[in-house]
């Protein structure tokens, strides 16, 4: 039979034991969170990728019309996401350039 002592040694190891499993399964259903919500933005991030150049496009061609037609406010909605336009006028000397070979 155990003696007093080694019995309440073991007693402490195994109450020590049972608060280690309960931290073990804490942590575990932790990172499963954690990892869901990192699966979640890698998710957000490739969907995102796959439609920027299809975003891209679309803000060309509203920066585009907006420049052709002089429309103020499809230029001032860009301006009001951060997107600025400004018409480039064509250089002087490129259309002279190109003048003297149409002759």
């Amino acid at each position: 039979m155990l003696k007093r002592s080694q019995f309440f040694t073991l007693l402490a190891i195994a109450g020590i034991a049972a608060v280690l499993v309960v931290t073990n399964m804490v942590m575990l259903v932790s990172n499963r969170t954690a990892q869901g919500e990192g699966q979640g933005r890698a998710q957000y991030i490739q969907q995102t990728q796959q439609i920027e150049v299809l975003y891209r496009e679309m803000v060309k061609a509203l920066a585009d019309l907006s420049v052709k037609n002089q429309d103020t406010q499809l230029r001032d909605l860009l301006a009001a996401h951060g997107i600025s336009v400004t018409a480039n006028a064509p250089e002087q000397g490129a259309d002279s350039a190109n003048r003297q070979r149409a002759k």
